[in-house]
This record gives C-alpha cells, sequence and structure tokens, in this order.
C-alpha cells in the first residue's frame, strides 16, 4: 500500500516559510511583539518587559522591526525623548502566530515542570 506522501517546495529563495523566518527568525523578534502586542509601548517599556536584551540589541531589533513594516515608531518633539511602538497591520498578523508559540511554551512548560515534580516525589 502506497502512502500520499506531502512533497513541499524546496526552501530556496521563494519558500514561504524562509521568508516568514527572515522576518520573524531573530532572537529577540517575538519577544518584541509579544510585548508590544495591540497596545502602545515606550522603549523603557520594552526594555524593561524583555528581559536579557541589550539596548544595543533593543534598538537594532525595533530598528529592523520599523524597516520591515511590523511595526511603527512615533517620536515627538519633547525633550527627553518620547518615543511610542505600535504593531502595523503587518504586525498585528502575528500575534496568533506569537500566540501559538506561547501557548505551546506554557503547555510544556507546564508538562516539564510536572514530570520534575512526579520525578521528585
Amino acid at each position: 500500500m502506497e502512502k500520499d506522501l506531502k512533497t513541499n517546495p524546496p526552501c530556496d529563495d521563494n519558500c514561504p516559510v524562509r521568508a516568514s523566518l527572515t522576518l520573524l527568525g531573530g532572537k529577540w523578534t517575538l519577544m518584541i511583539l509579544f510585548q508590544i502586542n495591540d497596545g502602545v509601548m515606550r522603549y523603557g517599556e520594552l526594555k524593561r518587559a524583555v528581559t536579557g536584551i541589550s539596548e544595543k540589541m533593543l534598538i537594532q531589533e525595533l530598528n529592523m522591526l520599523v524597516e520591515n513594516n511590523l511595526v511603527s515608531k512615533k517620536v515627538y518633539p519633547e525633550i527627553p525623548p518620547k518615543v511610542e511602538y505600535t504593531l502595523t497591520d503587518l504586525g498585528l498578523k502575528t500575534l496568533p502566530i506569537v500566540d501559538k508559540l506561547a501557548e505551546f511554551g506554557l503547555d510544556n512548560l507546564i508538562k516539564k515542570s510536572r514530570y520534575k515534580n512526579a520525578n521528585i516525589k
């Protein structure tokens, strides 16, 4: 009996997975999108919310997200400078992906915790 095998195109420059990873594959990218979510966040709030990221990396990631039209940046002409970040329409389309990853992580963190607790008892 022959199985129906799903054939996928090669992961070349036209690959949709590669295109998605180019936009979303940074170490901090999804965490930043997760924090901004459907709200408005200032730089300092993001710095506190994404623990472990350096200022240099946060600035680079935010610039990349703005450049790729996932995040919009609004700068107010004030001193000290006030900068707000929000997700664009394209950025909002990533939220179901981020939510699924959060759900997967939560499910597996809970299972991992239960597994550890079961072995300790």
